[in-house]
């Protein structure tokens, strides 16, 4: 008898050589050059509200010009549904264990330094109504990100690069720093944006350990979740 896993690992060593007939990975360089080109902007520049969010309406613009190139889109994204039970699964227990850790160092470790995170209540997700963001809205925005940077830009930066070790590991690197780096990411966030590095790298390898995008949107939405009611409940 297989099991789900089995199946996951399977599926995932047709998707390896159907990678060979992907085209059009190169699309997924236009928003990371467009982030880190971002930066090189005059300040002036970077207030501009649509300049911070090109990276993002660049990528997502890119994932749809790439899918409408590759029938089998959904397979090279890793979003077969079979083993999605198991991936969904280990994506939530990734995401209690990154909430935790990223709880205690924005309300404990940062202050304790002299690091501001007052500004928390500022920022648009803040001050929005709360039944606009929990659950749905988070669950979208995290369903989205996830499509964009681990299933979109890191898997074809698994293309460019190669299954090789070094390969997977510049994949994860690369888009965890391109979210990290995101220009919304950074102008919402502040100092805090460094956290997104460790996330990313932590879904990075997740990614690549479960074979399936819908783990890393388990994850990235059930610490999203995490840290939204307990900072809404603590600046309360």
């Amino acid at each position: 008898m297989t099991t789900g896993l089995g199946h996951v690992e399977y599926a995932s060593l047709n998707r390896v050589s159907d990678q060979t007939r992907e085209r059009a990975a190169w699309l997924t360089l236009l928003p990371i050059a467009a982030t880190f080109t971002y930066y090189t902007l005059p300040v002036s520049f970077q207030q501009n509200l649509w300049l911070t969010f090109s990276p993002q309406l660049l990528a997502y613009a890119a994932l749809t010009l790439w899918a409408l190139a590759n029938p089998e889109w959904k397979s090279f994204l890793r979003l077969n549904r079979v083993g999605v039970g198991t991936s969904l699964k280990w994506g939530a227990l990734v995401g209690l264990a990154l909430g935790a850790v990223n709880l205690s160092f924005i309300l404990l470790i940062i202050p304790a330094l002299g690091g501001d995170i007052q500004f928390l209540q500022e920022t648009p997700h803040a001050k929005a109504p709360a039944w606009a963001m929990f659950p749905v809205g988070i669950a979208v925005i995290g369903i989205l990100v996830e499509l964009n940077f681990r299933g979109f830009q890191m898997g074809r930066l698994l293309t460019l690069l190669g299954q090789s070790p070094a390969g997977k590991l510049g994949a994860i690197l690369i888009a965890a720093l391109a979210f990290s780096f995101d220009p919304f990411m950074v102008r919402v966030f502040h100092h805090l944006h460094w956290i997104a590095v460790w996330d990313g790298l932590v879904w990075g390898f997740l990614l690549l350990q479960t074979r399936s995008l819908y783990a890393t949107m388990a994850a990235h939405t059930v610490e999203a979740w995490i840290l939204y009611a307990w900072l809404k409940l603590w600046f309360a």
